[in-house]
């Protein structure tokens, strides 16, 4: 059995450096614990030597350490010319109070010559220097050998040079980097296995995915006898960021039987990537391998089909071993295995001859010609399937809205709407204001319904998007609009089009609604919340968003 394979994840470091990721000290408390608590054996927490923040970050630590993980912090070899006692960024390492510190030295004749201006001797003397003082103060210190597969394919020997004099200083484990992440795994695993009899340490590898290659190229280095791979959940870094841990940790377990993480452990991985996406605010990547929304999705018929009888057809894992689900999808691309699939999920009545399932089929594909898009909107899904098979009570009916929006001159715009509603023979008549058409329209429409259907209180908008569907007619073309909506127990996404962008709104809104208000007593959710949602705390953010 091979040994466990370490992870280090530098999420709050690396991560921090992608484009649109930014994450407050206590953002990195909480995205810390959970990496800890997930199994994560080494997690860098910063550069304290740099700002303000990590050093903030690095004192929360210390008041509150990890149960688990080495907690590590990030530097640099120390400058040209003056000593480790005397350099700031390693002082500010140990002032850490940590018990494992990460270096990084030049391993690239191009940096030490060009970068840093000094000669090839003095970058080695730099290297074994710093590290020879950390470990005089008896720290664990991991060498990270910045730009080694570059450095190694200009000039083979001074690239092992820099490792050896790293292990000459008594570094614990030394880590090469792909720091352009310009390699191809084949290269990658060319040089790991020229230098591994001349660095009788454990190795370890830090990718970037520069050619898209850093998750590949980091499990051909396991392969060759990597014992550590460092990375970033969600492959967040600069540029194009760096290996992805959650594919890492997915294809070690599922793929190479190689153990880092405890085997229960990896059915939280799904979890694991959208808590640190929702802490770092940035949106998930649907494809994301593994643990994306669709990653397990499927739209096409024939795959459809095939997966209602074996799974394994177009499923390379049981989604539910990483924590994530099958999704069956509903477009113009799909046939009726897909309508009889999304039924069993939705716990929707189907004729039994296939006929409500066709009929279905054509009315999907009629809709989606006119720019409706079903496979991001299952509310509007569910209402469409009990609409064609006979099953949906209109819970009621517009008669007629008007909305108004006024601007002055110095204060913002107000805007007011009035509707009137039939819902069976009684008809109501209100108006309402809101700071926009649309919060005006819906403020209106649960006025008046609230008398007869007071559930709609624990309604509140999470989100609310405007796509236009053909730019070739500019102010003029058709738009889409998607509501997500959500009440204590459950989650959904409606949709309307229309050339009116308020036409479009008030379709989506009216759709989130009727979704609501027709859920069966026992109706299965069509998404599970984690947790109960206060009522009013749904009403605020519904205020807030419209």
């Amino acid at each position: 059995m091979p040994a466990k394979t370490l992870l280090y994840d530098t999420t709050l470091r690396d991560g921090t450096q992608g484009e649109q990721v930014n994450l407050s000290a206590e953002d990195k408390l909480r995205i810390a614990r959970k990496l800890d608590e997930f199994g994560i054996h080494y997690i860098e927490g910063g550069w304290p030597g740099s700002n303000p923040k990590d050093v903030r970050f690095f004192d929360m630590i210390k008041k509150n350490p990890l149960r688990n993980a080495r907690f590590t912090a990030f530097g640099s070899t120390h400058r040209s010319g003056v000593h480790p006692e005397k350099d700031g960024n390693v002082q500010a390492l140990l002032a850490t109070g940590v018990e494992t510190v990460t270096i990084f030295g030049k391993s690239w004749t191009l940096h030490a010559t060009d970068i840093l201006g000094i000669s090839l001797d003095e970058n080695l003397n730099i290297i074994e220097d710093t590290v020879s003082y950390l470990k005089g103060r008896g720290l664990e210190v991991i060498y990270d050998a910045e730009h080694f597969f570059d450095g190694y394919k200009q000039d083979p020997d001074y690239a092992l040079k820099t490792a050896r004099a790293a292990m000459e200083g008594g570094a614990d484990m030394i880590v090469l980097c792909d720091t352009n992440g310009g390699s191809l795994p084949y290269e990658i695993e060319e040089v790991m296995e020229a230098v591994m009899p001349g660095i009788p340490l454990p190795l370890g590898i830090h990718t970037h995915n520069d050619c898209g290659l850093a998750v590949a190229n980091s499990l051909v280095a396991v392969r060759a006898g990597a014992r550590m791979v460092q990375g970033t959940i969600n492959g967040y870094g600069e540029r194009c960021g760096n290996a992805d841990l959650t594919a890492v940790i997915g294809n070690l377990a599922l793929k190479m039987d190689r153990e880092s993480v405890a085997p229960e452990k990896i059915a939280q991985l799904t979890e694991l990537s959208r808590f640190v996406s929702e802490v770092a605010n940035v949106p998930p990547v649907n494809q994301r391998p593994f643990v994306g929304k669709s990653a397990f999705a499927h739209k096409g018929g024939v795959h459809v089909s095939a997966i209602m009888k074996q799974p394994p057809a177009y499923e390379h894992i049981e989604p539910g071993q990483v924590g994530n689900r099958r999704r069956v999808l509903v477009s113009d691309l799909s046939g009726k295995s897909n309508i009889d699939y999304k039924c069993r999920e939705m716990d929707l009545k189907l004729g039994g001859n296939g006929y409500d399932s066709r009929k279905i089929v054509r009315e999907i594909k009629r809709l989606e010609d006119q720019g409706y898009q079903f496979d991001a909107a299952e509310g509007s899904l569910a209402l469409l399937i009990k609409r064609v098979t006979g099953q949906l009570k209109e819970s009621f009916t517009l008669e007629s809205f008007r909305v108004t929006t006024e601007k002055n001159h110095s204060g913002p715009s107000t805007s007011q709407a009035t509707i009137k509603i039939s819902v069976g023979d009684d008809q109501e008549i209100t108006a309402a204001e809101g700071d926009g058409p649309v919060n005006a329209l819906d403020n209106a429409l649960r006025k008046a319904l609230v008398k007869f259907y007071p559930q709609i209180e624990e309604m509140g908008l999470v989100d609310f998007k405007v796509r236009v569907i053909d730019g070739r007619d500019a102010t003029a073309a058709k738009v889409r609009v998607q509501i997500e909506s959500r009440d204590a127990s459950d989650i959904w996404t409606t949709i309307g089009v229309s050339e009116n962008v308020i036409e479009a709104s008030w379709q989506a809104l009216a759709e989130s609604v009727q979704y609501r208000l027709s859920r069966g007593q026992g109706e299965k959710p069509l998404k599970t919340l984690n947790g109960p949602v206060e009522p009013e705390a749904v009403i605020q953010t519904h205020r807030k968003i419209f």
